[in-house]
């Protein structure tokens, strides 16, 4: 498998001969006001530039959207991308929303969804704590898992809780994405992985690689690469943990 990553939460995986697009977050940089009640208000959203074109990003088999936050499917991303092209999403819900952008080919995801000859199992996720899981909405993850390829977990939007554990258990993946920048608005907490929220992940799947993406991207971030590198090296698990910069991919 390879697992480039492009921008914020936003990947393409290419894994037994197929590619995926994991959450277009497509606009050009700035194209968005910032997320209200938060950091950085004087910065537009994204905070960066694609570190490639979209023709490349959009040149896959499938889509998977794991829920429908602006930083997650934009309208960039529904202009780019062919109305016939396969997406997966976590809900009913949200497939009457995409289909409602004129997209066509669009399947809920479940735990024995097939593509191609590849597993795909929808997981939980939980996108903050407390009154937040309910305010920041429904979101989910995926297993990939196929006879010639190592099994990846691709979290999503999630802080770590005992859901996350269940699913290393029980899948016992050896690839693990986090989206770990810990995005917080003023109130409420962390909306995703923290450090000790990867620290956690590391614990409890000690033989994964962890890829953490998710970071710098866009103006509620509040763990940067540099303080989660610190991090890690301080923990002796940065062989571990690995935290790429945009355009940066990685094959397993």
């Amino acid at each position: 498998m390879n697992i480039h990553q492009i921008r914020n939460a936003t990947l393409v995986v290419e894994y037994a001969g197929k590619k995926f697009l994991i959450d277009p977050f497509l606009a050009e940089k700035g194209a968005y006001p910032p997320f209200p009640n938060s950091a950085r208000q004087d910065q537009n959203n994204p905070l960066v530039s694609l570190p490639t074109s979209i023709e490349n990003v959009i040149n896959v088999d499938a889509v998977i959207v794991t829920h429908l936050h602006d930083d997650h499917w934009d309208d960039a991303a529904k202009e780019a991308l062919p109305k016939e092209i396969k997406i997966y999403v976590q809900n009913e819900e949200d497939a009457k929303e995409i289909h409602g952008a004129s997209f066509r080919n669009i399947e809920v995801l479940h735990e024995d969804t097939i593509f191609e000859g590849i597993q795909l199992i929808k997981t939980k996720g939980e996108h903050g704590r407390g009154e937040m899981v309910k305010l920041a909405g429904q979101v989910c993850g995926v297993v990939f898992k196929h006879p010639t390829e190592k099994t990846l977990y691709v979290a999503g939007d999630t802080v770590w809780y005992e859901g996350v554990k269940e699913i290393i258990d029980t899948h016992k993946p050896d690839i693990i994405v986090v989206n770990g920048g810990d995005n917080q608005f003023f109130e409420g907490g962390s909306l995703v992985m923290g450090k000790e929220d990867i620290y956690d992940v590391y614990k409890a799947a000690t033989n994964a690689k962890i890829i953490s993406v998710h970071m710098e991207a866009v103006n509620h971030w509040t763990l940067s690469r540099e303080e989660l590198k610190a991090f890690i090296e301080e923990k002796g698990i940065s062989s571990h943990v690995l935290v790429p910069d945009d355009g940066e991919s990685y094959s397993f």
